[in-house]
Order: C-alpha cells, then sequence, then structure tokens
C-alpha cells in the first residue's frame, strides 16, 4: 500500500518536503520491520509511531487530525448521497480529501498545536470538550 499508493502521491504533493512529519498508530501491519524501515528512510527523525524514534502516544485521538478531524469531516461529505456502488464511493472519498480547502487545513494544524499544549497543560489527560475552533 505504502509503495503503489501512498508514497507515489505523497512524492508528487508540492507541501512535501524533508521537513514532513509521518505519524502512524501502533497496528501491527504499520509497524512491521520492512515498513518501519521504509518510514525511517523516508522520514529520518520525524517518523512518529510505535517501535520509533518519536513513541506514538497511547490513546491519543486527541492529537490525531485523522481522528479529531479527517474522518467525521469526509463521512459527513461522501455520505450527503448515498454513493450506490463502492466505485461511486471510491470517487466520493477522492473528491472530498482533494476538496478540503487550504484554509481549513490551516485551521487544523493551528488546532492541533493548540491540542499538543493543552494536553501537556493536563498531564496528558483526553480533551473530551474541546472542540474543532473557527
Amino acid at each position: 500500500m505504502l509503495n503503489d499508493f501512498f508514497l507515489p502521491i505523497l512524492r508528487e504533493h508540492p507541501a512535501y518536503s524533508s521537513q514532513t512529519w509521518f505519524q502512524q498508530d501502533g497496528a501491527t501491519p504499520h509497524t512491521a520491520r520492512e515498513t518501519m524501515a521504509l518510514l525511517r528512510d523516508l522520514f529520518p527523525n520525524k517518523l512518529i509511531s510505535r517501535f520509533a524514534d518519536i513513541p506514538w502516544p497511547p490513546r491519543s485521538p486527541d492529537l490525531t487530525p485523522m481522528d479529531f478531524f479527517l474522518w467525521g469531516y469526509l463521512k459527513s461529505k461522501v455520505y450527503e448521497t448515498a454513493p450506490p456502488t463502492i466505485s461511486a464511493l471510491k470517487e466520493n472519498i477522492v473528491r472530498e480529501v482533494n476538496g478540503i480547502p487550504t484554509s481549513l487545513l490551516q485551521r487544523v494544524a493551528r488546532n492541533t498545536e493548540a491540542r499538543f499544549q493543552e494536553c501537556v497543560r493536563r498531564d496528558g489527560q483526553h480533551l473530551d470538550e474541546i472542540i474543532f475552533k473557527k
């Protein structure tokens, strides 16, 4: 999946650079030796994962934009009209991911930083009542 799908798209993205960080959870397929070796080469000292130089914080949906923002956002957009086929569902997902406004991604990034700071302030406690701010 990394070699066939993710990496070609990543390498073509204008924001990809040596400053890009990569974060993933500790699921077994994500932390296989071959996968981790590839990710370490691509993101030296910028890999957040189980068994990486920067460990994945356990139970951390508050700190993961995919959890606190992307999945809910995509679900609300992709299913506005029920896709009749798997192919239509995939097309909806690609269209909506590509259509996320840059300004919204910038807000997510600012909110992520604020979440990190608040998590540290709370000594690692969950941020259940924190909502995405405009």
